[in-house]
């Protein structure tokens, strides 16, 4: 059942991909392909943004925290986070961006700083979609292949074949009017599954009440406070950790492409605004139906099952689906998580491969490209960039650790570079550059487990199981913001600075 209906769903998603490319068909345009023409329907940009966000890692990841009996609710900081960051994104960077006429995140720095700066801040914005784009695929594989009993492979490459496919074909169209699909079909698979999990430990209240006896923060999303002035216990240091991650996910969600290209499709720069308000709404309400479902799970006898005992963590929306819910619901249950994964997959793709377009090939490779090389540019890249991701979701076994890591770099070397070059005019590529070298030593200062790095900065709070539970990466984001400012300051009557000016990019591209 769980195989039909997710074949439905692709089939139902292929064929919207294709009836969406129409809308980019009859533009033929670069900009119609990376920004949807900056047309884009206000309603729409607000489900594509949501569906975004909402990814497979979201979804599995929230439930995951919430029941592993290691963290809890508290440390379910994802939909708060990020809808904290969409929020602000709306408030301060939406319309700033959107004004100047942007084409990309990365045009705020190759206007401000020049070509090969830009070409430098790529590196990190790349590997960041790359990465992510592999994590929740790999994070589809496993899940289809535990509970379908399907080839680890086959669930991968099918999954990514059909999103490169409409991507590559519809550009921004298609990958929006797909996010509406996927959207309603994880707001439809993952709410009808949670009465009947919350029904099988009966009810809400009960489970509530299991919850509380396991987990002693309960239903918070925040440390006590006691925690943070280091007389608790139970935490320990643990509240700096919690604090670094927390603004990690609400300041490092903001430079990302994936972001801005929704931002800069809009119609005004009040649209900008509003879809980044609203989409934060709709990140944090569609976490409720995770969170619920990881509840459910920690009040669940497990050992009545053919597990024998509680499932891996990781596995617990898949298995609660599985074991708590009819065949049926089960399986529009987890066809919600294939939607998820699809509706950021492809949205990564498409990002990664119009900075690449934009950013790297127009300016530095062939300046004088016109409209259709440009397009066929893009959609060759969805193809490498889509190929690429698929690659490592196969072939690395720490990607999500990968993943990882590449949020902490967009945190500690992007944030402060797209402020600065926002909101600080004396800001160079000189102080970019050096605050890129001084934010990666601090943050690979705390060493780092998926390279086997070990930490060759004394930080604080050391702790023999936990590791450094001082805040060493906010600590190298303040430090890489501040040495931008001083070297800007310094070395501002040697180096020629750029301004941003109001223009419209796509004016000098040969039709």
């Amino acid at each position: 059942m769980g195989i039909f209906v997710t074949v439905i769903f692709y089939l139902v998603i292929l064929l919207t991909g294709f009836w969406a490319s129409k809308r980019e068909a009859r533009q033929k345009t670069s900009e119609g392909m990376l920004l949807a023409g900056r047309k884009m329907p206000a309603l729409l940009g607000i489900f594509t943004m949501t569906a975004t966000w909402v990814g497979g890692g979201y979804i599995i990841g929230t439930a995951e925290a919430v029941f592993d009996p290691g963290m809890g609710l508290v440390w379910a900081q994802a939909p708060w986070g990020y809808a904290l960051s969409l929020v602000l994104g709306g408030i301060f960077f939406a319309k700033k961006m959107r004004s100047y006429g942007f084409t990309t995140l990365l045009d705020v720095f190759e206007r401000r700083y020049g070509k090969k700066t830009a070409a430098v801040l790529f590196i990190p914005a790349l590997i960041g979609e790359v990465f992510w784009s592999a994590a929740i695929l790999a994070a589809l594989g496993i899940t289809f292949a535990t509970i379908f009993n399907l080839d680890l492979s086959t669930a991968i490459i099918v999954s990514a074949a059909i999103a490169i496919l409409y991507t590559m074909i519809g550009g921004l169209w298609s990958v929006a009017y797909t996010d509406v699909i996927q959207l309603l079909f994880i707001i439809l698979g993952l709410g009808i599954a949670v009465p009947y999990a919350l029904g099988n430990v009966g009810g809400i209240d009960m489970a509530m009440l299991s919850y509380r006896e396991v987990f002693p923060d309960g239903i918070s999303l925040i440390p006590p406070l006691s925690a943070f002035a280091g007389n608790n216990p139970e935490w320990g240091n643990a509240a700096w950790t919690w604090m670094d991650f927390g603004l990690l996910l609400i300041l490092g969600g903001i430079p990302w492409q994936v972001y801005f290209q929704r931002v800069l499709s809009q119609k005004s720069n009040r649209a900008a605004i509003n879809l980044s308000v609203f989409a934060g709404i709709g990140c944090f309400l569609m976490a409720i139906p995770a969170v619920l479902i990881g509840i459910a799970g920690n009040a669940y006898d497990w050992s009545a099952t053919g597990l024998g005992g509680n499932p891996d963590a990781n596995m617990i929306l898949p298995y609660v689906l599985l074991e708590m819910t009819p065949p049926i619901i089960a399986a529009l249950g987890l066809g919600a998580v294939a939607a998820a994964v699809m509706s950021s997959v492809d949205s990564s793709i498409l990002s990664a491969s119009s900075m690449f377009t934009w950013n790297i090939y127009r300016p530095l490779i062939n300046s004088k490209a016109g409209e259709q090389l440009l397009r066929r540019t893009i959609r060759f890249s969805v193809l490498v960039i889509g190929a690429i991701a698929t690659w490592m979701a196969l072939t690395v076994q720490s990607v999500y650790a990968l993943w990882f890591l590449c949020a902490d770099l967009v945190y500690v070397i992007l944030f402060p570079q797209l402020v600065l070059a926002l909101f600080y005019k004396k800001s160079n590529y000189v102080g970019a550059l050096t605050g890129v070298f001084v934010g990666l030593l601090l943050r690979l200062g705390g060493g780092e487990e998926v390279f086997g790095l070990p930490s060759f900065i004394p930080y604080p709070m050391d702790h023999p199981e936990f590791g450094i539970q001082f805040p060493f990466r906010t600590f190298a984001m303040v430090m890489s913001l501040l040495t931008i400012v001083v070297v800007s300051y310094l070395t501002r009557n040697r180096i020629k600075l750029n301004g941003l000016k109001n223009t419209n990019p796509f004016q000098n591209i040969k039709k």
